[in-house]
């Protein structure tokens, strides 16, 4: 059983990779996210806790999941309506960031916000993902970086004042 998890969290983590997204990217948004908070917020603290993060299965379980439709969407390879629906990453389609929470929720309320403060600002790499001019597309994977991101900002602050 422990090899296939290994398999699975090593496919999540060259998805990322392959899709444009580091975790130093990711580190960026917890950065972002949690710097005032915490004067002496460091980088290697906040790649610290996107690397434990995306180490849940419940996380890598995400990644895989949004990434294919999004690479299926691609290809043309959804039926419609849904790949329309998918490629123009429509407003009111909500699926991807249903997705996204699954992620956000493992690490408790203040993830809920830390999320949806970062899918409204979309700075670094969720500015790049989220824009629809390439052949590329990323309706999920904006949501699940975002999530990331917020999930390691809540373990951050909850390690912080020491209650995880």
């Amino acid at each position: 059983m422990k090899k296939e998890m290994d398999i699975v969290e090593k496919t999540a983590r060259e998805w990322l990779t392959k899709r444009g997204v580091t975790l130093d990217d990711i580190a960026d948004l917890v950065y972002f996210l949690q710097v005032k908070y915490h004067t002496d917020l460091k980088m290697e603290d906040c790649l610290e806790n996107v690397d434990r993060v995306i180490a849940k299965r419940e996380v890598q379980n995400a990644i895989l999941t949004g990434i294919q439709l999004d690479m299926l969407a691609e290809k043309g390879m959804l039926e419609e309506p849904l790949l329309d629906i998918v490629q123009r990453d429509e407003g009111l389609y909500g699926v991807d960031e249903i997705v996204a929470l699954s992620i956000v929720n493992v690490y408790g309320s203040i993830g809920f916000t830390n999320y949806g403060y970062i899918d409204k600002q979309k700075p670094g790499i969720l500015e790049k993902l989220n824009d629809k001019e390439g052949k590329l597309c990323h309706t999920f994977l904006d949501d699940i970086v975002g999530a990331i991101a917020a999930a390691a900002s809540s373990r951050l602050a909850h390690r912080a004042a020491n209650v995880e």
